[in-house]
């Protein structure tokens, strides 16, 4: 079994969540108020697994039914579960009350950066297009590139841009720039930010540089290309209907029935990424795969023309198409994106400039909380350390990226169209930031909340109870990955906190540790579908605040019913049924 317990700065995760082998009360008596020392417990209520599982599912139930049935704004939804697990966490679990609002605080921490830092500079950047009058020459383009369906323009963002950025950045900032892109071209809010979250799912085990599989592969003990291969003889399946589902949820039977031969060509370009690119390079499957989606779509729409009915036709006046200055304009917010993030994460001639860029980033022990907060081995967790990135996060590309638009914007008018000014493109950016107050105090909520529950010991009791299950236990693997990203947010902190425990079950069970590590990797990213952060996320970037609740109700059924097929496809090659397909 892996060494437990390792030093967050050994692992390049986004949100560092503690080990859950973790199964036994600390004998040291914490302090109530001054953190001395404690150790979460999968038993620490009444010394039954089972029953701490449920206590530790009580912060999640009153967020989830006061968000989904009465209707309360996510922000009190938030607040009042982060009251819940502390008071879990103090009274249950037996955490101290100092340890337990540092714990929070550290959560908080995360959530502004690196989250709501790249939530306000993907946002700002979008801002800046519709303030600037060229979103209208970028709905041209799409209209040009989707033959004037507003559907086929929806699909391609949805899915292979969505997948492109998740593949270089991942962090949110993929969510947050497709939604403001499809809000752009007209969609309404609700619809992008669902078809958003929904399409963009398949690739966060793979997103940014594929960290959610290091991750995994680190703790659980299993080469790193190998888990790749297994997730990508996996996910090559959903890749080739999730288009479909997209179809489905822009415009029901009519959008599947009307335009299925895009999300044909769509889901299977994808799929050819997914299956072949992890053992040649697996941090680039998201990435590959999505180019793939993109050239294929291209490609495919320059021969073949779909039935688009009028509510979904997008009109150009022809005597206003752009001509390839504006075409540029109007495209650079995102293309420039794009080209920024890659180099970042890309560049290796003469230096490594990703690995350059790392080395800014500082690790902060947090205080109350780091040489308190112990491992089973008695061993300070390294999950008490907080990486502060700069340099290396995402949101500071994006927001060297609308400062470079905010220049061109602001001294190229194209022919006196969009006459705009620098200072008035830079003034775009506050009022962005007061805008998505809302969304910040809900993002910043969520992450305390899942801090708390992950270091007091709430989750891995959850995992711990379903870990019990033994052989039955390789169709429900996927589910605790789900679960791992639904509470925080990130497929990596899913691997952070299950891998151990995925790869301990196998053993157990006689399964094969490197597909139930697989199945914990991609469940993770169906999880945030429905992650109350990502919800936020989206519903800030279409200008909906408030909206998390409707987004949830209609994005729920999809989240579970695509993890029920993971479950399956996992079930089946437990069993060696896709035997061919996995890796010897």
């Amino acid at each position: 079994m892996p060494e437990s317990g390792r030093p967050a700065g050994d692992i390049d995760t986004d949100v560092p969540l503690p080990t859950p082998e973790v199964i036994h009360v600390s004998p040291i008596t914490p302090s109530v108020l001054v953190p001395l020392a404690f150790t979460p417990s999968t038993t620490a209520v009444g010394g039954n697994v089972f029953l701490t599982a449920i206590v530790g599912l009580l912060p999640l139930i009153v967020f989830f039914v006061l968000m989904g049935v009465f209707k309360v704004k996510t922000h009190w939804c938030a607040l009042i579960a982060l009251a819940v697990a502390a008071v879990t966490a103090v009274v249950a679990f037996h955490m101290p009350v100092g340890m337990t609002a540092m714990s929070a605080t550290q959560g908080a921490a995360m959530g502004l950066l690196p989250i709501v830092y790249i939530i306000i500079a993907a946002v700002w950047l979008y801002n800046l297009t519709e303030t600037s009058g060229r979103s209208q020459d970028l709905k041209a383009v799409f209209n040009t590139i989707g033959k004037g369906d507003q559907r086929a323009q929806a699909l391609i963002v949805a899915f292979c841009f969505c997948g492109l950025l998740e593949g270089l950045a991942g962090f949110g900032a993929p969510v947050a720039i497709s939604c403001a892109m499809l809000l752009t071209l007209g969609l309404p809010p609700i619809k992008a930010a669902l078809v958003t979250i929904v399409g963009n799912a398949i690739n966060v085990g793979f997103g940014a540089m594929a960290i959610p599989v290091t991750t995994a592969a680190k703790l659980g003990g299993v080469d790193a290309v190998e888990l790749a291969t297994d997730m990508g003889h996996l996910t090559w399946i959903i890749c080739l209907f999730v288009p479909t589902v997209l179809l489905f949820i822009l415009d029901g039977v009519r959008g599947v029935r009307q335009l299925w031969p895009l999300a044909l060509v769509a889901g299977a370009a994808a799929a050819l990424g997914h299956f072949f690119t992890p053992s040649v390079s697996y941090e680039l499957t998201a990435v590959v795969a999505s180019l793939l989606g993109l050239a294929a779509c291209y490609v495919f729409l320059l021969v073949w023309t779909p039935k688009t009915p009028e509510d979904y036709r997008t009109h150009v006046n022809e005597a206003d198409k752009p001509d390839t200055e504006r075409v540029v304009m109007a495209l650079a917010p995102y293309v420039l994106v794009v080209v920024i993030i890659a180099v970042t994460k890309l560049w290796k001639v003469g230096v490594d400039l990703a690995a350059t860029l790392s080395s800014t980033d500082r690790e902060i022990h947090w205080p109350g909380v780091y040489g308190s907060l112990l491992t089973s081995a008695g061993e300070p967790s390294g999950s008490a350390i907080y990486k502060l990135q700069t340099l290396s996060n995402p949101g500071t590309w994006i927001l060297l990226t609308a400062v470079i638009i905010c220049v061109l914007y602001g001294t190229r008018s194209s022919g006196g169209r969009y006459p705009t000014s620098i200072g008035q493109m830079f003034a775009v950016l506050p009022k962005t930031i007061y805008t998505l107050r809302m969304s910040i105090l809900t993002i910043v909520t969520v992450m305390a909340l899942a801090y708390v529950m992950n270091f007091s010991g709430q989750t891995s009791a959850v995992g711990v109870a379903l870990a019990t299950t033994g052989a039955a236990f390789a169709f429900l693997s996927p589910m605790l990955g789900w679960l791992g990203t639904a509470v925080a947010g990130s497929a990596t902190s899913a691997g952070a906190l299950f891998a151990n425990l995925q790869a301990t079950a196998a053993a157990e069970a006689g399964l094969d540790p490197r597909i139930l590590l697989a199945a914990n990797t991609i469940g993770g990213g169906l999880g945030k579908i429905v992650s109350p952060q990502n919800l936020a996320v989206a519903a800030g970037a279409v200008n909906a605040e408030g909206s998390d609740a409707e987004i949830l109700k209609k994005a729920a059924p999809y989240s579970i019913g695509i993890l029920l097929v993971l479950c399956t496809l996992v079930l089946l090659a437990s069993l060696g049924v896709l035997g061919p397909l996995m890796v010897g």
